[in-house]
């Protein structure tokens, strides 16, 4: 069942995806405002759950009690997987790089129909959004410096570099014998602006298998554990 910190990250990534959508601002101040609240329970949301009484969370109106609920009962949001389809789950990230808004985010993904912040740095390197409405070499020197600065902060991973190579690990391991599922887990699966590591959980039938393969994946340099 998921915690106070999932559920909260849950309406995190729903405000800034309704955001960068062009939402109207009290929808979005809602779910941060639902976010806010579950971090600061003096217990698990779940509780309240339990108890019929999510609606004395702060915050917590009738539409976000029915979200909570169906989180709850099914670990999952039909209301959030339809919004991913409006708006790329990975877009989330650029939140975090200084200089970038969600109205230029917005436009600088349906004109140049990138997602990922890799791409993002990829076109302000190659001159691609100086032509852009708003936008100069200023700019893209500006997101280029931002990006990097999100990488110095902790010497942790921008999320646009960690999850492509996730879905690629993930890709590979799902297509292992025996291998019933693989799903990305820990900050990366919360949509976290950086990630430290990957965390992946695999349901297999022989984990020797699974980490055989894992070991062996194009690109491993090292491996200092195994077991």
């Amino acid at each position: 069942m998921l915690n106070n910190r999932q559920l909260a990250d849950t309406f995190t990534l729903i405000a800034n995806l309704c955001e960068i959508k062009g939402e109207v601002i009290y929808v979005i101040l809602a779910y941060r405002k639902a976010s806010e609240s579950l971090m600061s329970l003096p217990r698990e949301a779940s509780d309240y759950w339990k108890e019929g009484k999510l609606r004395e969370i702060p915050g917590v109106g009738k539409a976000i009690a029915e979200k909570i609920d169906e989180l709850l009962r099914t670990g999952k949001l039909q209301f959030l997987e339809d919004l991913k389809k409006e708006v790329p789950e990975e877009l989330a990230a650029w939140l975090a790089v200084p200089s970038l808004g969600p109205k230029k985010i917005a436009m600088i993904w349906k004109t140049l129909d990138i997602t990922s912040l890799a791409d993002l740095e990829t076109a302000a390197k190659e001159g691609k959004l100086r032509s852009l409405p708003g936008m100069g070499a200023k700019s893209e020197t500006a997101i280029l410096e931002g990006i990097a600065s999100l990488s110095r902060r902790s010497g942790r991973i921008p999320l646009g570099r960690a999850y492509p190579l996730a879905q690629e690990i993930i890709k590979t391991l799902k297509g292992v014998k025996g291998v019933v599922t693989a799903e990305s887990a820990g900050s990366l699966r919360r949509m976290r602006s950086t990630v430290g590591d990957l965390d992946i959980l695999v349901a297999a039938k022989d984990s020797s298998v699974v980490m055989d393969a894992f070991v062996n994946l194009p690109g491993v340099r090292r491996v200092v554990g195994k077991g």
